[in-house]
């Protein structure tokens, strides 16, 4: 199965896209630009959205949902927001339809049934989520509020990819409100840190923790800490993004608290957000030409057992060993299937599960029964050996640890590969061209630069690290001074 994918050398973009279907984790739908999340892709996002709402909830996060809708005189109260997000906007004009008497057995918008206000499908929640605090904040008392909501969001993408770019995702996003700028800055770089710690220990995926330059930030904030990761084809993916919002939606939207000293003063505002984004993210960073290759913390099986039998009673034999297999792995913590279907061959399953990307397959047969062994597959590095029965369950255990490791080792040696420093455009273009990656090169602050380089290039600030060096230098396009590098790449 695996071999029928196009090689990444040969079409990186049309070898995800196989890989996608393929492994079976989604599908495009009915309707144009919007996904179906199949099962298996679903148990993944699944197992994202678990141990990010444990990492939330650990911080004093509490999870909430607020409507899909938003009038639309609430979307634009705050000016930079509403327009950053204005083209993309799906809205909400009609709330009927009415039999078409020109058309027998089909529908039409009834005219007579045109909503006083447009209503808008939510791109992303902070107006009407700031107009529900107007009602929750009074005093100090009632702060800070920490909540986060798990929910779909719409922004109409005319060029989508599946999980990458939708007009239709799943996310999650952070709402917090807090007395003090300093108290909002502090959870702005707190969220930013679980994003980053979620993607180097969960999805095995390097980061470069940083902030966004002015021409990147979230729309209606005053900065945005974001993550980003190298995909295996040298471009750039944000992997999440952590916005303080200073006090512009509290003026929007008048929410105000009284202060213990018996003032009156506007509330800080954060959010912060990450999406099924990061399942194109999980795919094109460990991903090879045979398929799928998950990090075991994140798989929705760990490990499969095939059997290989030619008779009931070799079956028979198999089973029993195989079902201890699964409960002593089980009471270790390892997520584990025995396919005992007999509708598909073992050659067949071991295609599918290793396109799959399941970390571990032991195969069982007569002769392993014998000689009390098993046959131990490893997916991340397609090597096989035998193990004796009293070893299995430690061995596996120890893998889950270093196939972990090995993927996340593996990652960052790329990443940090592909990091290049460069003094001059010319340079700049090469790298660009041949190598690709980060490139680490001075700029001169300002958004007109910025815009130059997209314009020549296609390639943008990724961000302004946080660890970068503070040094003196020259702009890479203007020779303009410069306070220090940015990282540039491509980008999805």
């Amino acid at each position: 199965m695996g071999k029928n994918l196009t090689k990444r050398s040969e079409d990186y973009s049309k070898w995800y896209n196989e890989l996608v279907v393929k492994a079976d984790l989604a599908e495009n739908s009915a309707v144009r630009g919007c996904m179906v999340i199949k099962p298996y892709g679903y148990a993944i996002w699944e197992k994202m959205q678990a141990e990010l709402d444990r990492m939330f909830k650990e911080t004093g996060h509490q999870n909430a949902y607020f409507p899909l809708f938003v009038p639309k005189h609430l979307f634009e109260a705050e000016e930079k927001n509403a327009e950053g997000f204005a083209k993309e906007c799906a809205v909400v004009t009609h709330y009927r339809l009415k039999n078409d008497p020109d058309k027998p057995g089909k529908l039409m918008v009834d005219p007579d049934a045109k909503l006083e206000e447009e209503l808008v499908v939510r791109p992303t929640s902070e107006a009407i989520i700031w107009n529900t605090y107007k009602n929750w904040i009074q005093s100090y008392r009632d702060l800070p509020i920490k909540v986060n909501q798990w929910a779909n969001v719409v922004r109409w993408e005319m060029r989508t990819r599946l999980f990458l770019r939708t007009a239709e995702f799943l996310w999650q996003e952070g709402h917090t409100a807090h007395a003090t700028k300093e108290e909002a800055l502090q959870e702005t770089e707190l969220m930013n840190d679980i994003y980053a710690e979620f993607a180097e220990n969960f999805m095995a995926i390097p980061v470069v923790k940083g902030s966004k330059t002015e021409n990147e930030r979230f729309a209606g904030a005053l900065e945005t800490y974001c993550i980003e990761a190298l995909m295996q084809d040298g471009k750039a993916l944000q992997a999440g993004t952590s916005h303080f919002l200073g006090q512009n939606f509290a003026k929007a939207f008048d929410v105000k608290f009284a202060t213990k000293e018996g003032g009156l003063e506007y509330v800080w505002a954060t959010s912060w957000g990450v999406s099924t984004r990061l399942m194109g993210a999980l795919i094109m960073t460990h991903s090879d030409d045979n398929g799928l290759v998950l990090p075991p913390n994140l798989a929705p099986i760990q490990v499969v057992i095939v059997p290989i039998y030619r008779s009931e009673e070799q079956l028979e034999q198999i089973s029993e060993a195989a079902n201890k297999l699964v409960k002593d792995l089980r009471a270790v913590g390892v997520s584990v299937k025995f396919d005992d279907n007999d509708n598909q061959k073992p050659g067949w399953k071991f295609a599918q599960y290793e396109l799959q990307g399941v970390p571990v397959r032991l195969a069982i047969g007569p002769k392993d029964i014998e000689k009390g062994t098993v046959e131990l597959a490893r997916r991340d590095t397609l090597t096989k050996e035998f193990v004796k029965n009293e070893e299995v369950v430690e061995k596996v255990k120890a893998l889950m640890t270093e196939i972990q490791e090995s993927l996340y080792t593996k990652a960052k040696d790329y990443r940090d590969s592909h990091i290049t420093e460069v003094d001059n455009f010319e340079d700049f273009k090469k790298v660009l061209k041949e190598k690709r990656g980060f490139i680490s090169a001075h700029w001169d602050g300002t958004p007109e630069t910025e815009n130059k380089i997209k314009d020549l290039t296609k390639a943008t600030i990724r961000c302004i690290p946080f660890d970068r060096k503070e040094e003196a230098g020259a702009c890479v396009l203007t020779g303009k001074p410069s306070e220090g590098r940015v990282l540039f790449a491509k980008a999805y």
